[in-house]
């Protein structure tokens, strides 16, 4: 049945839900981008509303043979990817993973494209909180905004 419901998640329109919660997380705004790489990578925002920490100890996904929590360092030019064993949530805190910045979400050996617009199943399990399914929107990063025109 767990394929059945991969299947039926990923045929949501990208704009399911996008707030998820077991006990006092809540998980927001989970995204991937688009990749034809092997790997590809999800964000999320996880906020923590009780006073005692939590730690996300494990993610899986049927999109991917793999799923690993990975931060991300510059090292003057050089980007420096590292696993890491759990991801901690402070106690009435968050932890906002984002593209380019600190902790991410590694999608190893994709079992096929990341398409714009297509959504997929992941499931983010915490030491305390235990387990939440959320639903990942593949979505293209937004155009740059152009600097507004100075006035002279």
């Amino acid at each position: 049945w767990a394929a059945a419901l991969g299947l039926v998640l990923a045929a949501l329109p990208a704009a399911a839900a996008d707030t998820y919660s077991v006990g006092p997380i809540t998980i927001e705004k989970p995204f991937a981008r688009p990749s034809m790489a092997r790997n590809g990578a999800a964000y999320v925002t996880i906020i923590n509303a009780a006073n005692q920490p939590d730690r996300l100890i494990r993610v899986l996904s049927p999109r991917s043979g793999k799923v690993e929590m990975h931060t991300m360092t510059m090292d003057g030019d050089i980007m420096r990817m590292r696993e890491v064993a759990g991801i901690d949530v402070p106690g009435n805190g968050r932890v906002e993973m984002k593209p380019g910045d600190g902790l991410h979400i590694m999608l190893v050996g994709l079992n096929g494209p990341l398409n714009d617009g297509e959504s997929f199943p992941m499931t983010l399990q915490f030491e305390r909180s235990g387990k939440v399914e959320v639903v990942v929107p593949v979505e293209k990063p937004a155009p740059a905004k152009k600097p507004a025109a100075k006035k002279p």
